[in-house]
């Protein structure tokens, strides 16, 4: 989070993560937020499924030491359950998950081929992205067969909420 957007906080931040959890499928499965931060979106997620989808399991994925202490201040003061791993995606094992989301991580080929490995066949894939979505998704058909419907973001007319289903390297 950029200390310009904390005026913004609660549209540019907060709505903008809690967004995810209506495009996301119900499941008792696992939602693997890669890439977290400062719990963006995924302990919004947690936050919101905690009311509305007990069922729902989340894990964390932050390298940063300092962000994962306080993602697990939060999830302690919160009275969640999502695991936090400090580490990088690249180095976890498989997670099994059946949503994976990422906001700001990386452009839309990497954040595929980042959350691929970790994501049960038929999973969804939730990748807020901006204006240029559309050049991302051109961008990474040349590396991957997926289907992706893009959404209209609540916060920014420009942006879309990335829905993906992968299908397989090309």
């Amino acid at each position: 989070m950029a200390p310009s957007t904390v005026d913004h906080l609660w549209e540019r931040h907060i709505l903008d993560s809690a967004q995810l959890c209506v495009l996301s499928p119900r499941t008792d499965g696992l939602w693997l937020d890669i890439g977290s931060g400062a719990g963006l979106p995924g302990l919004v997620c947690a936050l919101v499924a905690q009311d509305i989808r007990p069922e729902t399991q989340f894990a964390l994925v932050e390298s940063d030491r300092r962000k994962c202490a306080f993602l697990s201040t939060c999830v302690r003061e919160f009275g969640l359950t999502a695991k936090i791993h400090t580490a990088r995606i690249e180095e976890l094992p498989s997670q099994s998950a059946t949503v994976v989301s990422a906001r700001a991580l990386a452009p839309l080929t990497r954040l595929i081929a980042l959350a691929q490995p970790h994501a049960l066949p038929g999973a969804t894939f939730l990748f807020p992205k901006g204006a240029r979505y559309m050049s991302e998704i051109a961008e990474a058909q040349a590396s991957w067969r997926f289907t992706a419907t893009a959404h209209p973001s609540i916060t920014d007319p420009a942006a879309r909420i990335l829905e993906c289903q992968l299908a397989a390297r090309v």
